[in-house]
């Protein structure tokens, strides 16, 4: 097991790199851009424009919304310049412009669009060369604070563009895809997770978004926690049980909620012969029975937990499990420490998909736990609320907006997410009935302590 590392504060999570903060916000801007465009690269005007789904941007209109964040907050706000377009504004505001509505707007399209992105970066990085971040005060720019917010908005895009081109189902995607990782021991059951106080919430030291804080202790009973994420084995026994057709194991809405869309298999998913293909991009296939099960909402995650006689872990047990070390008594920003290294997770989107369980044994948890980073979303049982003590910072549609909705926390990350965008306290939220992202989960149970 590595040591144990505090997380970089700023965007040296990003970079590790050698030079000053202002050089590595650049080496981060510029790779985090680079994996954007070729996430992309290829893909015809019809694909880049098409609304492939109500819940999701045509994929052009993400990459404008990622150039007018950008815009906001590194040249206007940040660097006190004027905006190149200023009538871009209502045009890629994601809150006032539901998802539903964005394939109306007059966002740029193709080329015009690759040129506004590098147009507003040459101008965040005119402002960065005039920035003295060591000495800035002001909360938004001290440390790179807004530096890091924006290339962790724009890899989350990239997540949720990838999301946009699994809907595709008429094969156009072809990805580039490396071998998957040889699967570990196959792992079985639950490791204990000891009772008592740990820190919730992100400490100051890390980059943390504002629904993340205040850091807060929190006293838990002791529990069990899946050692792996569910996989498709265990999920496609829960069909063979009538899992689908047994009301007795759902929540009144998430019954309603089947009954309603008719749900019968994971998305993607469909039947072949006796067993179960999935479609992952342009290819479909058998299921893999050791992979973790992905494209769940979170009423059937919840549906599972209660057939087999456990529950879903609640956010805290979900970040203690994944992040407490008893020995040092602190907390790890990975499972397994403090650096990212590809041998510990399937983070970094080039997989393409999710590993077997047990395929990264070096990325486990002080408590056991494999694989709590990358792969899958995890659902939890905690609906999406505020710390006490939460303060809005720097913009309340980002986090309070959302607060006391219908939404469920996931946490974890998954394949499809890069590392610098989660730790163990970020918190990603979204409806029960959802299924687009690339979610999955695990159980956890009581325990007395004996």
């Amino acid at each position: 097991m590595p040591s144990v590392a505090t997380a970089p504060s700023q965007p040296s999570v990003q970079d590790p790199a050698s030079g000053t903060l202002e050089d590595r916000i650049a080496a981060a801007l510029e790779r985090t851009r680079r994996r954007t465009l070729s996430l992309v690269e290829g893909l015809s005007d019809e694909l880049l424009n098409a609304v492939h789904d109500p819940l999701m941007s045509p994929i052009v209109w993400d990459l404008g919304h990622i150039a007018n964040f950008e815009e906001l907050w590194l040249v206007r706000r940040a660097g006190g310049c004027e905006a190149l377009r200023d009538e871009l504004e209502g045009v890629y505001d994601a809150f006032t412009a539901p998802r539903r509505e964005r394939g109306k707007l007059p966002y740029l399209r193709g080329d015009e669009c690759l040129a506004y992105m590098e147009a507003v970066r040459q101008r965040t990085l005119d402002c960065l060369e005039r920035a003295d971040l060591a000495r800035a005060q002001e909360r938004l720019l001290a440390n790179g604070f807004v530096y890091e917010l924006i290339v962790r908005h724009e890899q989350q895009h990239s997540e949720t563009i990838l999301q946009t081109l699994q809907i595709i189902d008429s094969g156009p995607y072809v990805p580039s895809r490396r071998d998957p990782p040889v699967a570990g021991e196959r792992l079985e059951g639950m490791v204990p997770v000891p009772g008592g106080a740990f820190e919730l919430g992100a400490p100051n030291e890390w980059f943390g978004y504002d629904n993340e804080r205040p850091q807060h202790m929190r006293e838990l009973a002791p529990f069990s926690i899946d050692a792996a994420p569910v996989t498709n084995e265990e999920f496609a026994d829960f069909i063979r049980d009538g899992g689908y057709q047994r009301p007795e194991w759902w929540s009144r809405d998430g019954w309603e909620w089947r009954r309603r869309a008719s749900i019968e298999l994971p998305r993607y998913w469909r039947r072949d012969g006796d067993g179960f293909a999935v479609r992952s991009f342009n290819r479909l296939r058998p299921i893999d029975p050791r992979h973790p099960v992905c494209h769940v909402s979170w009423y059937e995650a919840d549906a599972f937990a209660r057939s087999r006689g456990k529950r879903l872990p609640t956010e805290a047990e979900w970040e203690k499990a994944a992040s407490w070390d008893p020995s040092s008594g602190s907390k790890r920003p990975y499972p397994w420490g403090g650096v990212y290294q590809p041998r510990f997770a399937n983070l970094d989107q080039l997989a393409f998909g999710t590993a077997p369980a047990g395929a990264y044994p070096d990325g486990a948890s002080p408590c056991g736990a494999h694989q709590m980073a990358g792969d899958v979303w995890e659902w939890t049982a905690t609906d999406f609320d505020r710390y006490e003590g939460f303060e809005a910072f720097p913009y309340r549609e980002y986090s309070e907006v959302f607060f006391g909705g219908p939404f469920k926390v996931l946490r974890g990350g998954s394949w499809a997410t890069q590392p610098g965008a989660v730790t163990t306290a970020f918190r990603n939220w979204d409806h029960p009935d959802r299924r687009q992202i690339f979610a999955g989960f695990r159980c956890a149970r009581d325990d007395v302590e004996g």
